[in-house]
C-alpha cells in the first residue's frame, strides 16, 4: 500500500456514519492486518465524563476489523460491505481512555472464512496495551 492509499477518507472504507464513526485514520494495510487510530473528542457519543467508555472501546475495535474489510474491497474496486460483530471471545480493557487521547489499534486475521473473521486486536496509547480482545466478525450477504 503507498501512502496515498492513506489519505483515503475511514467514511469511504467502513458502512457507519457519524456520529457512529469509531475510526479516525487507517495507518497501515495488509492482507492479515490492519492498523487504525482514533483521537477521542468530547463529541464522540461513547465520551463520558472526559472518558472514553468501554462500549466505545469495544466499538472501535470491532470498527478496525472493519476498516480492514472495506479497505479489501476498496482494493478490488467494489463497496464496503456491512458487518456485524458475530461473537467476542474475550476483552480485557486495563486503561480507559480520556479526552484527547489517540488510540492506535492493530488487528490481525487470525482466521477467514465465508465471511467469518477471527481477529485478535490491540489498542496501544502512547506505545502502551491498553485493551485487548478475541472476536469475530461476519460479512452481511
Amino acid at each position: 500500500m503507498n501512502n496515498n492509499s492513506l489519505n483515503i477518507p475511514v467514511t469511504n472504507l467502513i458502512p457507519q456514519k457519524a456520529p457512529f464513526v469509531m475510526v479516525d485514520k487507517l495507518l497501515h494495510y495488509t492482507d492479515s492486518e490492519v492498523t487504525s487510530c482514533l483521537t477521542i473528542s468530547d463529541a464522540n457519543i461513547f465520551t463520558k465524563n472526559n472518558t472514553f467508555t468501554e462500549p466505545g472501546l469495544i466499538e472501535h475495535m470491532a470498527q478496525t476489523v472493519a476498516l480492514h474489510t472495506g479497505y479489501k474491497y476498496h482494493l478490488l474496486d467494489k463497496p464496503s460491505p456491512t458487518g456485524y460483530i458475530g461473537s467476542i471471545k474475550s476483552v480485557e480493557i486495563l486503561i480507559l481512555p480520556q479526552l484527547n487521547d489517540t488510540l492506535e489499534t492493530t488487528a490481525s486475521i487470525l482466521h477467514e472464512v465465508m465471511g467469518v473473521t477471527l481477529v485478535a486486536i490491540n489498542v496501544t496509547l502512547n506505545g502502551k496495551s491498553i485493551a485487548t480482545s478475541e472476536m469475530k466478525t461476519v460479512v452481511a450477504k
